[in-house]
């Protein structure tokens, strides 16, 4: 049976770029750490590692190890530090990642919070509109928005993501209003791009529940929301926005839903991890907090 230690020891030669600084952080000599890798790739039956004289690289194998070697490991963490904690408390280092505006506005506001009530939890926070694979980055949690396609991960629903068309009084003024779908095909719109496409067709229903699809076109696409709440506000055209992003432009003035008697779908914000037998207590934790705030507090809800 392979020992969980040396897949660990495994994982750190890989995360470090070498034997040596793995045998170092871990306090063993450079020899039983090769010792023990090897002993490692002969009970396996295959090459884990690449060595040369400046860098280490992981096999196919070895690759397939590591990110399943990850979740064994954290579980281990995860059952140990139960085992040692009677009181099964909050602790550790959670590693987070969610959206750059997003995080930015709603929930950087709300971690001094969190960490009030859990004074040995520490917070690592990455924001990035990037999807991050979260087993290879070694991250315990992310928040998403919108339609989730990865089912290897499990999702919890924090909240709704309701969402609009919208554009500056200025751009309309000079343009029109459009009064139905269709009429989008003859106004400039602001598109999104990302990892899975570029988002050109745009659903909506009216109050009758019939569905319309619109392929849209523009002079400006981005992958960054802000930049298109940006172009919207300057009157470059029309944007496709979640109301947490707009909703203070809406109040103010500075932006208008367009064709409000249709709806755009909710897709949700949610709570991603990967899927693991035994989760740590931070992650449940943090979960249902944010679930809390953003359920029933979320400061747009109020528009």
């Amino acid at each position: 049976m392979q020992r969980p230690d040396d897949i660990f020891l495994f994982i750190k030669a890989l995360d470090l770029g070498s034997i040596s600084a793995a045998a170092r952080s871990l306090d063993i000599s450079v020899a039983v750490a090769s010792q023990r890798l090897k002993r490692l790739e002969r009970e396996l039956g295959v090459r884990l590692l690449h060595r040369t004289t400046r860098q280490l690289h992981a096999t196919p194998e070895g690759a397939l190890l590591a990110e399943q070697g990850r979740t064994l490991i954290d579980d281990l963490d995860a059952l140990t530090s139960g085992l040692r904690s009677a009181s099964l408390g909050v602790t550790g280092t959670l590693r987070v990642t969610m959206s750059a505006t997003f995080g930015r506005l709603y929930v950087s506001p709300l971690l001094p919070l969190f960490l009030e009530r859990h004074p040995e939890v520490k917070l690592s926070v990455h924001l990035t509109d990037q999807l991050v694979d979260l087993v290879s980055a070694g991250l315990d949690l992310a928040i998403r928005i919108g339609r989730l396609s990865d089912s290897s991960l499990v999702a919890r629903r924090i909240a709704s993501n309701q969402r609009a068309l919208c554009a500056s009084p200025d751009y309309l003024r000079k343009h029109g209003t459009p009064r139905k779908p269709d009429d989008l095909i003859h106004h400039d719109c602001l598109v999104q791009v990302g990892s899975n496409g570029r988002h050109d067709v745009w659903e909506m229903s009216d109050r009758d529940g019939e569905t319309y699809r619109v392929r849209v076109d523009g002079r400006i696409e981005s992958n960054f929301g802000d930049q298109l709440r940006d172009a919207a506000l300057a009157g470059i055209g029309i944007a496709q926005h979640s109301i947490w992003h707009i909703h203070d432009d809406l109040r103010s003035g500075r932006l208008q839903v367009v064709l409000p008697d249709y709806a755009l779908p909710d897709s949700g914000i949610h709570a991603v991890t990967p899927q693991r037998r035994l989760v740590p207590h931070r992650v449940h934790a943090f979960v249902d907090f944010l679930s809390e705030q953003l359920a029933e507090n979320a400061v747009w809800k109020a528009d």
